[in-house]
């Protein structure tokens, strides 16, 4: 093993240990396992079937999107969308400023850190093509392993509001992002209706 490959695996085992401290519980594999640490290695594996070709940067980047998220609670923030986009920024700050001291202390130099950080915090979203590939992952994760909890925790919700929030997050991806989800993801039958409705051109 290389040098280079030794020190990509220590961080992401870093990354993992870091993120296995969540007290936060999710089902997967048939049992309770912590939340963050769970998303992280989805985001890993959904990299992997998107974009197997991603440089290192954006590997680490994926793996630590969400490192030590429940040490900033929403409920932190004033329930308005000025205190929801002051949480955002400080997550992604806090995010990238967690991931930077790991990538550090095992040995990476500023510019991969810099570089990841970046990333990190969604910086060039539409531009760079390291960063929308991180957001089309981050929205694949979401469609395929997320999106079916979170419409069962939102009986309130009509599917006008389901609507919106499907085209808001097919807004952000790629073309490329698009064509994974309708092909290359497992998305939950029972809400194929209304996804196909609010994304499909003339569906909608």
């Amino acid at each position: 093993m290389t040098a280079e490959k030794d020190r990509f695996l220590r961080a992401l085992e870093r990354f993992d240990a870091a993120n296995s401290e969540d007290p936060n519980r999710t089902l997967a594999d048939g049992r309770e396992q912590p939340k963050e640490w769970v998303y992280g290695r989805r985001l890993s594996a959904m990299l992997e079937r998107f974009a197997p070709e991603a440089p290192e940067a954006l590997r680490l980047a994926v793996r630590c999107q969400h490192i030590q998220r429940w040490h900033m609670p929403r409920d932190t923030y004033p329930r308005t969308l000025q205190g929801y986009q002051q949480w955002r920024t400080q997550l992604m700050k806090f995010h990238a400023e967690t991931a930077g001291r790991i990538l550090r202390e095992v040995g990476y130099e500023e510019a991969m850190i810099g570089r990841v950080k970046s990333l990190v915090r969604k910086e060039g979203l539409k531009r760079d093509p390291d960063c929308q590939a991180l957001e089309d992952v981050v929205d694949l994760v979401f469609l395929e392993s997320y999106l079916a909890d979170f419409v069962a925790t939102h009986p309130d919700y009509d599917e006008a509001k389901f609507a919106h929030i499907l085209k808001k997050t097919w807004k952000k991806m790629s073309p490329r992002g698009h064509e994974a989800a309708l092909s290359m993801i497992k998305l939950p039958e029972h809400l194929l209706p209304v996804i196909h409705k609010a994304v499909l051109p003339g569906d909608g």
